[in-house]
C-alpha cells in the first residue's frame, strides 16, 4: 500500500481509497486517462508517423527491375541489298529479349508528395479530435456518479438527524410510560419508526457502495466506504462554447482545402531524372542482332491533362463538403444554445425551490420543537410527534435534493459548453 500511495502521489497528488478524498476534477482526469479508448491516441500518432514517412519516400530514388521476352510477326529489314560485294545487312530475329533495371529520381512533382504528407497529418488530427469528442462524453457519466454519491452522503447525514429526533422522542415517551402517562404502544410506534430509519440507512450505504464501485471502475482506482468525495465549489458559468466538436469541424474543413490542393497538384507537370541499364537482343545498336549490354539516361517530363476534365466537379464537391460541415456546426451550436436555455430555466427553478425550502424547514422545525415539548408534557401522542418529525425530514430531504441538483446542473452547464 505504501508503494501504491507513493506512485499515485507522483501521478496525481493523491492516494484514493483508504479514507482519503476525491475531487470532481480528479475524477474527470482519471476517467479520461484510464478509459480503454484513450489508448487509441498513441496508435493514431504512430500510424500518422508511418504514413508521413512513407509519403516522404517518394523523394528517394525509385528502382525498377523488369524483363520481357517477345515473339513478333515481323522485324525491320532494309528494302535493298548492299551495293558492296561481301557486305550484308543483319537480319533481326523475331524473338527478342530484354532485362533491365531503371532508377528514377523525382525533381519536381507539383507538390503532390507534400500534399500527401499534410493530408496524413490532418487525417490524424481529425481522428484524434474524434477521440476527444468520444472521451468528452465521459464527463457526463462521471458527473452522474459523483453527484449521485454526494446526494447519498447528504441523505445519510439527514438520516442521522432523523434518528436523533426519533430517539429523543423515544426517551421522552419512555419517561412518560414509567410515570403512567403514556402507553407502551406509543413507544413501540416510535421504535418502529426508528427501525425504518435504520433500514433506510442500510439501503443508502449499500447504494453508496455500489455507486463508488462504478466510479472506481471509471477512474481505475479502488474506492471503499471510507472514501470521501469533495463537494465542488459553486461553478463559474459562461455561455461561451468551447466544445471539442467545434475543433473537429475545423479539422474536417481543412481536409477539403487539402483536397483542392491535391487537385491542383495533379495538374502540374512532373520532372525527373532516370537511368536505365540492361541486357538484351537487340541492344541499342540497330545494326546488330546480337545480345548486348546497354544503358540510357536523361531527363523525363510528364504532364497529364486528363485531370482537367474532373477539376471543376472536384472543386464543387469540396464546396458542398464545406457547406455540409457548416450546417452541421450551426446545428450543433443551435442545439447547444437550446440546452443552455433549458439549464438556465432548471437552475432558476431550483434556486427558487431552495429559497422556499429554507422557509419550509424553519416552519417545520418550529412545529417539531413544539411537538417535542408537548410530547414531553404528555399532551401530544407519539403518532402526532412522528408525523411532525417526518414532515420536517421530508422538507430537509427536499432541500438536500434541490441543493445537489442545482450544483450538478451548474457543472452540467459547464460541461455542455466545453468547460468541465
Amino acid at each position: 500500500m505504501v508503494v501504491f500511495c507513493l506512485v499515485w502521489t507522483w501521478a496525481a497528488g493523491n492516494c484514493i481509497g483508504q479514507g482519503l478524498s476525491l475531487s470532481l476534477e480528479q475524477a474527470h482526469s482519471l476517467a479520461r486517462q484510464h478509459y480503454p479508448l484513450s489508448g487509441q491516441r498513441e496508435l493514431l500518432k504512430k500510424a500518422m508517423e508511418y504514413s508521413v514517412a512513407n509519403a516522404a519516400k517518394g523523394y528517394l530514388p525509385q528502382l525498377t527491375l523488369a524483363g520481357q521476352a517477345t515473339l513478333q510477326s515481323d522485324v525491320t529489314t532494309l528494302p535493298f541489298k548492299s551495293p558492296v560485294a561481301g557486305i550484308t545487312f543483319p537480319q533481326y530475329s523475331k524473338d527478342q529479349y530484354k532485362l533491365y533495371g531503371q532508377i528514377d529520381q523525382t525533381l519536381y512533382d507539383g507538390g503532390l508528395i507534400r500534399n500527401q504528407q499534410q493530408t496524413q497529418k490532418t487525417d490524424e488530427l481529425v481522428q484524434e479530435q474524434n477521440l476527444d469528442v468520444s472521451l468528452y462524453a465521459l464527463y457526463d457519466r462521471v458527473n452522474q456518479l459523483f453527484f449521485g454519491i454526494l446526494l447519498i452522503d447528504e441523505q445519510m447525514k439527514q438520516n442521522e438527524l432523523l434518528q436523533e429526533d426519533i430517539q429523543n422522542g423515544i426517551d421522552k415517551t419512555v419517561a412518560l410510560l414509567n410515570n403512567g402517562l403514556a402507553y407502551k404502544s406509543n413507544v413501540d410506534e416510535l421504535r418502529a419508526r426508528l427501525l425504518q430509519a435504520e433500514q433506510a440507512r442500510v439501503e443508502e450505504k449499500s447504494n453508496r457502495k455500489a455507486w463508488l464501485n462504478m466510479l472506481g471502475l471509471f477512474i481505475d482506482q479502488p474506492l471503499d466506504e471510507s472514501t470521501r468525495l469533495e463537494t465542488p465549489s459553486d461553478p463559474l458559468l459562461t455561455d461561451v462554447v468551447r466544445r471539442p466538436e467545434l475543433l473537429l469541424y475545423d479539422y474536417q474543413k481543412r481536409t477539403f482545402d487539402l483536397q483542392d490542393n491535391l487537385s491542383g497538384a495533379r495538374l502540374r507537370p512532373r520532372l525527373s531524372l532516370f537511368f536505365q541499364g540492361g541486357y538484351g537482343r537487340p541492344g541499342l545498336n540497330m545494326l546488330s542482332n546480337d545480345f548486348a549490354f546497354y544503358y540510357i539516361g536523361g531527363l523525363r517530363l510528364a504532364w497529364n491533362f486528363g485531370n482537367v476534365y474532373t477539376l471543376r466537379n472536384e472543386k464543387r464537391l469540396s464546396a458542398l463538403g464545406r457547406r455540409s460541415l457548416e450546417n452541421q456546426k450551426e446545428t450543433f451550436l443551435f442545439n447547444t444554445r437550446l440546452l443552455q436555455k433549458q439549464y438556465d430555466g432548471e437552475m432558476a427553478k431550483l434556486m427558487e425551490l431552495l429559497w422556499t425550502d429554507e422557509r419550509i424547514i424553519r416552519l417545520w422545525t418550529s412545529v417539531r420543537m413544539a411537538a417535542a415539548a408537548q410530547l414531553e408534557q404528555g399532551v401530544l401522542s407519539a403518532h402526532d410527534y412522528i408525523t411532525q418529525v417526518n414532515a420536517e425530514d421530508q422538507a430537509r430531504q427536499a432541500r438536500i435534493l434541490h441543493k445537489v441538483q442545482l450544483l450538478q446542473a451548474g457543472y452540467n452547464y459547464k460541461n455542455l459548453n466545453g468547460n468541465p
